[in-house]
């Protein structure tokens, strides 16, 4: 057995012998606790975090409390990991996700909003449950591209699920997941798709590939909130936090840019 099998089978390992036990946890806090169901997965996530092997630096100050929409590009599904290390969020997720073995019964865990962005009528429903959520006070993060990317670029945002933010005293913050670093050494865009997780790849060898090419570095730069009432509309509230998080990415990754 090579030593990237090795450590693959290590972690993965680890990671079941860590999370089998603590679902049926999750399950009664969701029940029975749900201030505490809102918090755990955060725990949860920075021992995943150490187990995976991905070091998370933080830039800026995350929101701790909502209600909040978190506005961010996606790269992976260690977006997910990551982002709810940082702070206790649900996320926003493609209702066939609900459905995907294993993983779909941790996002039920993390009581996810699920949506069909592709049907109308169903898109309203998801914004009330969005705004029911947020008018409890929850943080929910919104990968605004409505699907992941290579890591290099953001690609547009789109607007529909801005519209929740128009419940009062909401803010929204912008956040850019950069995948800078690679067993110490800046990340290659060659590397990249080792954790970048988009188009037509298959989950199971690229999660056999992530967990056997670690350790990898994570920056996350949390950007000044904005809110709908500053901005004026969600169409120029999604292009506002798209802008903020593609220059965060783009700085990063190539160095000072010029911010408008």
């Amino acid at each position: 057995m090579t030593l990237s099998r090795l450590r693959a089978t290590l972690v993965l390992l680890s990671f079941a012998s860590l999370t089998l036990p603590l679902m049926p946890v999750q399950q009664l806090f969701v029940w029975f606790w749900p201030r505490m169901a809102g918090r755990f997965p955060m725990y949860y996530h920075r021992l995943v975090l150490r187990i995976l092997g991905v070091r998370v630096e933080i830039d800026g100050e995350a929101l701790k409390n909502g209600p909040a929409i978190i506005a961010a590009n996606h790269v992976s599904w260690l977006d997910i990991v990551i982002l709810s290390a940082v702070a206790p969020v649900s996320f926003i997720a493609k209702r066939d996700v609900k459905s995907w073995p294993f993983f779909g019964a941790l996002a039920q865990l993390q009581r996810t909003v699920f949506v069909d962005r592709n049907r109308r009528h169903t898109t309203a429903s998801s914004r009330d449950e969005m705004q029911e959520r947020l008018a409890a006070g929850d943080m929910l993060v919104l990968f605004a591209e409505g699907t992941s990317g290579d890591g290099t670029r953001v690609l547009p945002f789109k607007s529909t699920f801005f519209a929740a933010a128009e419940h009062p005293g909401v803010s929204v913050q912008p956040l850019s997941v950069v995948y800078t670093g690679h067993r110490n050494l800046p990340m290659t865009r060659r590397q990249r798709p080792l954790y970048a997780w988009y188009g037509d790849m298959d989950m199971p060898p690229h999660l056999w590939a992530a967990m056997a090419h670690g350790p990898i570095e994570v920056k996350v730069i949390c950007h000044k909130p904005l809110s709908l009432s500053d901005i004026g509309d969600r169409k120029s509230l999604a292009r506002r936090a798209e802008e903020i998080v593609r220059q965060g990415l783009v700085q990063s990754l190539h160095g000072p840019v010029k911010m408008s």
